[in-house]
């Protein structure tokens, strides 16, 4: 069985290299951080420090066995500190953020349900498409839609979302409908914050450039242009669902719509997660996947 005594004073000294600082680090006395080293030193029958009335140095010894006593020791911190966490209950304060439709519609009302469930949660949810830099910013949490650009963070699933190429019946009857990809260049065309229009051809995503009649970087307003009969537009199901039902929208060529673009949790990454981190995240999935 391992024997742990002496390590935690040894690493002290080895990085403060004074025996008075590695005392006070540790809340001990100077006295007790001596003996513990010259203990361990006996016991491996190896000097591990070098030590004159002015100078702590550490031997060759001592550096290799510092190199392995460090991360042992890291790595039971993580772990009584995880033990600690997976007892305590969520809370202090929760900065989150998500685009502004999808948030409002999807993940506003799951926070409502996590500030009901753990009162102890201050939760600050901050609604943009703009997409913030996370550590800089002081966020916990961050709700991506699409392609990660930033592989630094710590992803995990969460959904996914169909885009719908629509257009209203009666924009239809008065310019046709298109059929292919490139009978869009011949239509007028409302565009979001994106140049360009995604398709699933042969498997691949393909970005299609078009001619833009109207652009908007709201995507209720992008609706409300379609439903004037101003021309044809690419969103979310969540903005277009409840149109197509009502015939007020018409799909349009579905078979190269992208059913499966994903929508992710991020996270700036940890040894292990905090309770008020840890339950946000799976709220937001328990809850997605409930309400699919």
């Amino acid at each position: 069985m391992a024997n742990w005594d002496g390590i935690n004073e040894f690493v002290a000294v080895a990085e403060t290299k004074n025996f008075t600082l590695a005392a006070k680090r540790l809340g001990i006395s100077t006295a007790q951080v001596s003996r513990q080293i010259t203990k361990l030193e006996n016991r491996l029958s190896t000097k591990l420090v070098n030590r004159t009335t002015r100078v702590v140095a550490i031997t060759d010894s001592g550096e290799t066995f510092y190199r392995h006593c460090k991360p042992v020791l890291e790595e039971l911190d993580a772990a009584e500190k995880l033990m600690t966490d997976l007892r305590a209950k969520p809370a202090g304060k929760l900065k989150m953020t998500a685009p502004v439709t999808y948030g409002e519609r999807v993940i506003a009302p799951l926070v409502n349900d996590i500030a009901q469930a753990y009162p102890e949660l201050q939760i600050h949810l901050h609604l943009t498409n703009q997409v913030v830099d996370l550590i800089q910013e002081g966020y916990d949490l961050a709700v991506r839609l699409g392609e990660l650009e930033d592989s630094s963070y710590i992803a995990r699933r969460l959904s996914s979302r169909a885009l719908h190429l629509v257009a209203s019946p009666k924009y239809l009857q008065a310019h046709g409908t298109p059929m292919t990809i490139a009978d869009l260049y011949k239509h007028h065309c409302i565009l979001g914050t994106a140049d360009n229009w995604k398709f699933l051809r042969d498997g691949k995503t393909e970005n299609v450039k078009v001619n833009e009649k109207l652009r908007c970087n709201s995507g209720i307003a992008l609706i409300d242009a379609a439903l004037k009969h101003l021309g044809i537009v690419q969103l979310p199901d969540y903005y277009v669902k409840p149109y197509l039902a009502s015939g007020e929208l018409v799909d349009l060529l579905p078979d190269l719509q992208i059913n499966e673009e994903r929508i992710w949790v991020l996270y700036p990454p940890s040894r292990h997660l905090s309770p008020k981190i840890r339950v946000a995240i799976d709220c937001l999935i328990n809850g997605i996947q409930q309400a699919q």
